[in-house]
């Protein structure tokens, strides 16, 4: 009997070879086919006149072959075939490049339905290589996948096919009757089949709700059931949950935000079950004096933090700010790194051991078997280091059932935040520290870079820094600028001679860490950089972040970039460099030199790219959604979080019979739909 986890290899027309490019795109059995959405459609059924179709615009135009024309050799490695086609009431010229197959599947005195740009004039309508379909034989709605190298988009549509005719049957419907009838959901078989190959619009209206529902009826229900996990008994309950001392001995006042979300960990301290809370807060708003804070509070009560960062340069400069504050007020600290000597790292472990460190600041070497701790009570992890969920998981364990903090430096309208981040409470702190120095944003054209650069050169006279960020790092990916070619292109400009450093995705971590550490030193007056750089270190002498290509990145993306000047005394700019003429993209980028607010400019960045790309980098760790769209599907979000309550109320487990469909879908997004990061 076939199944639906059976391997996609052995769907006739796949194989070894085509398995392995199916593979690239996450697709590796036949139930990861069928689920594997269209990204778009192809609309042949809104048809054109000929006489109507206007030149320069994209049209479909439905029409009978009646002349065609052989091949036109241009010139070596180039030749054309035409075939003129009627509506019965204008003319149409199809031009086809290089393509022998397409021509000689047109037939003559048949009707095709043609879709492209009209290219010609008012009295003679051309197309070029137009895409087209045989109205009588194939649906006018055509699915548009994602593609890689080995596959085509009729290939991928003929194995789907395949798949539904031979697997169709062995669809289950996960979803219990009485929440299909009361919320008018088609079944599972139906929505799958016109999700592929829509019979109308409306058929495929009707898909897509089915599936988005179900979607997000399963991410509410894993998101639920993880709340519950964390709601067992903890060891670490606290009771004198006092924090004035740590305040009035601080050389700075508190915000209101790190105020109230110190006070919501401290309620969670005494609650009697594990704190599962992010704190989400705009680049530079206090986030870590917040952990500072609750960790005074766990060492005052006997308990140890563990702070866990990506990388040792940011371990070290949380170790900092860690002993800077809390060393005065007699709480021992100590970091933990993989660099450090077999001597510093016994005797640091000792240390963690028997309870001589409050808080313990480290890398992943802080989830080695070898650590353990005499009173683990909380654990700070970053969001948007992107730890992977066992990591996390692999240090908690080291204590009872301790207290979690995540830190998110990525702005998210609280709505949508309590949806996506639905397994931890929430604390937002929206003001800036006071002193925070604001961030000047300019909008230029590649024909004013040169000035840019001596804007550059002259604060770096001054004994300041710069850094400049380009989208790729390797040539001829795209027009955009690649970072090693532009370093050395700097080399002919004013910023010739500049002590200029080059920082990669593709360079080890010893090599990023090395530079890192020269920039923040002073070593390096300039940093060429991707957007490694965006996860980010403190350096307060820089005050210059320049972006090239800035149409290429989100909002969100170019804010958390600005984010890294303006943490100095010194006035600060950002420059967005742009030769993108697209009038909507400026407009889109000239919100950043209006705005320094994070949620405001998260809130743009939803609304014009949507949160494909918006959480394109996986910056929640949550399992990739296949098909739903975080905004346009918001009434659907809220239908399926009320579903979600009630059914878990009834059957906290999902044990019951009717709920067997929807565990399966929980476990198999939250095991297959998360990727552990590094």
């Amino acid at each position: 009997m076939p199944q639906l986890n059976d391997s996609i290899r052995y769907l006739k027309g796949v194989g070894e070879q085509r398995a392995k490019c199916y593979e690239k795109l996450g697709v590796d059995t036949i139930c990861s086919l069928l689920r594997f959405f269209p990204r778009a459609y192809t609309d042949f059924s809104e048809i054109t006149p000929v006489m109507e179709c206007v030149p320069g615009s994209v049209c479909c135009v439905r029409g009978k072959i009646f002349k065609k024309q052989g091949e036109q050799r241009i010139r070596k490695g180039l030749s054309l075939f035409k075939v003129y086609v009627t509506d019965g009431e204008g003319d149409l010229t199809i031009t086809i490049f290089n393509n022998r197959f397409a021509f000689d599947a047109l037939q003559m005195g048949r009707e095709y339905c043609f879709r492209g740009r009209i290219q010609g004039n008012f009295l003679r309508k051309e197309m070029n290589s137009p895409e087209f379909i045989d109205p009588e034989r194939v649906s006018p709605i055509r699915a548009v996948y994602h593609l890689t190298e080995g596959l085509s988009n009729n290939l991928i549509s003929g194995h789907v096919k395949k798949a539904l005719e031979l697997w169709g049957d062995c669809l289950e419907d996960a979803l219990p009757d009485t929440v299909r009838q009361k919320e008018g959901l088609c079944h599972q078989r139906f929505a799958v089949e016109n999700i592929h190959f829509p019979q109308t619009k409306n058929a495929l209206e009707v898909a897509k709700y089915r599936l988005v529902f179900e979607e997000l009826l399963t991410l509410q229900l894993g998101l639920g059931l993880l709340k519950e996990q964390h709601r067992e008994e903890t060891g670490v309950l606290i009771q004198n949950p006092d924090v004035s001392e740590f305040e009035q001995a601080l050389p700075f006042s508190l915000t209101d935000g790190q105020k109230q979300a110190i006070a919501d960990g401290l309620k969670d301290f005494t609650s009697g079950v594990p704190m599962n809370r992010l704190v989400q807060g705009d680049v530079g708003s206090g986030k870590t004096m917040v952990a500072c804070g609750l960790a005074f509070c766990m060492a005052k009560n006997g308990f140890q933090t563990a702070v866990m960062a990506p990388t040792e340069i940011l371990a070290l400069q949380h170790y900092r700010t860690f002993s800077g504050i809390l060393g005065p007020m007699g709480i021992s600290c100590t970091l933990l790194t993989g660099s450090m000597t077999v001597k510093q790292k016994r005797e640091c472990k000792e240390q963690i051991a028997d309870g001589q460190a409050s808080v313990v600041i480290g890398t992943h070497a802080l989830i080695q078997d070898t650590v353990s701790f005499a009173g683990l009570g909380l654990v700070v992890t970053d969001e948007q280091h992107r730890f992977g969920v066992n990591q996390r998981k692999k240090l908690a364990e080291k204590g009872e059932r301790p207290h979690r903090l995540v830190m998110s430096a990525t702005p998210i309208p609280r709505t949508l935040a309590l949806m996506i981040y639905g397994d931890l409470d929430l604390s937002v702190i929206k003001e800036a520290p006071k002193g925070r120095q604001p961030i000047d944003t300019f909008l230029i054209d590649g024909k004013k870079r040169q000035r840019a650069y001596g804007f550059i050169r002259d604060h770096i006279v001054r004994g300041l820094q710069a850094y400049i960020v380009c989208p790729l790092i390797d040539e001829g990916e795209s027009e955009a600028f690649s970072v090693t070619e532009y370093a050395e292109k700097l080399k002919g400009s004013v910023l010739s001679g500049v002590r200029t450093g080059v920082l990669h995705g593709k360079m080890k971590p010893v090599q990023k860490e090395k530079v890192m550490s020269q920039f923040q030193r002073g070593e390096l007056d300039l940093l060429v950089s991707t957007t490694v750089v965006e996860v980010g270190v403190d350096v307060p002498n820089a005050v210059i972040m320049m972006i090239e290509n800035a149409e290429l990145f989100g909002l969100s993306q170019l804010h958390q970039l600005r984010g890294r000047v303006g943490r100095g005394t010194e006035k600060s700019y950002c420059i967005l460099v742009s030769d993108y003429g697209n009038e909507q993209t400026r407009e889109r980028l000239k919100i950043m030199t209006k705005s320094s607010d994070g949620f405001y400019i998260s809130e743009q960045d939803l609304k014009q790219r949507g949160p494909g790309d918006f959480f394109g980098a996986r910056q929640h760790g949550l399992p990739q959604l296949k098909i739903a769209n975080m905004v346009e599907d918001m009434d659907t979000l809220r239908k399926t979080q009320r579903w979600a309550k009630r059914i878990l109320m009834q059957d906290p487990a999902l044990e019951f019979p009717e709920h067997a469909g929807l565990r399966r879908e929980v476990e198999d997004l939250f095991e297959h739909g998360t990727q552990e990061n590094g």
